[in-house]
């Protein structure tokens, strides 16, 4: 995938998951300097989450493979549905709904994630697929309780800041150096 490509699907989405942050690094790092596309395509992405337009799914020392599994899937799925109806559906929801029925698949290298990413698509693919099916279905038939509610681990600005900072540091460190002066 291309970093547009990737952009572009967390644009669509509205998540940057720690997989296509993954990506985007590691295409950053096998080029030696990144097209005009490539910076407007960051441009873009630090817009977005700034604007809260795009989530960034927060990394750790340690995952569950089976989150990026279910989110992935799931935001597939809540894609479509947004897409082709009026109806709007929480993701978080709809993920945690999943997880709490399926294993866990923890890892702490990139080998132990991979070896987990290929069991999950050999042997879990369609008890994932059910049980975010089973999820959706539960959240589109539920009553809306408590709309006030506050969803876990709201960013403030500052935080968003700091985290597309971050970003940008660690994969276009010589973005503005490389302007030339008028």
């Amino acid at each position: 995938m291309s970093i547009e490509s990737i952009i572009e699907q967390a644009l669509q989405d509205g998540y940057l998951t720690p997989a296509m942050e993954a990506e985007v690094g590691r295409i950053c790092d096998s080029v030696s300097e990144l097209s005009i596309e490539e910076y407007m395509a960051l441009d873009r992405l630090m817009g977005a989450l700034l604007t809260g337009e795009v989530v960034a799914v927060p990394r750790k020392q340690f995952i569950n493979v089976m989150e990026e599994l279910v989110l992935t899937e799931s935001i597939t799925r809540v894609a479509e549905i947004e897409a082709n109806s009026d109806r709007t559906l929480d993701l978080g929801d709809i993920a945690a709904y999943a997880l709490n029925r399926l294993p866990p698949l923890y890892a702490t290298t990139e080998e132990g994630a991979n070896y987990q990413r290929q069991r999950a698509r050999t042997e879990l693919q369609e008890l994932i697929s059910t049980q975010v099916q089973e999820a959706i279905t539960h959240n589109l038939n539920r009553p809306e309780f408590f709309p006030e509610r506050q969803a876990l681990g709201k960013s403030s600005n500052k935080e968003t800041l700091s985290q597309v900072s971050s970003l940008l540091q660690s994969y276009a460190p010589n973005f503005e150096h490389q302007s030339s002066p008028s």
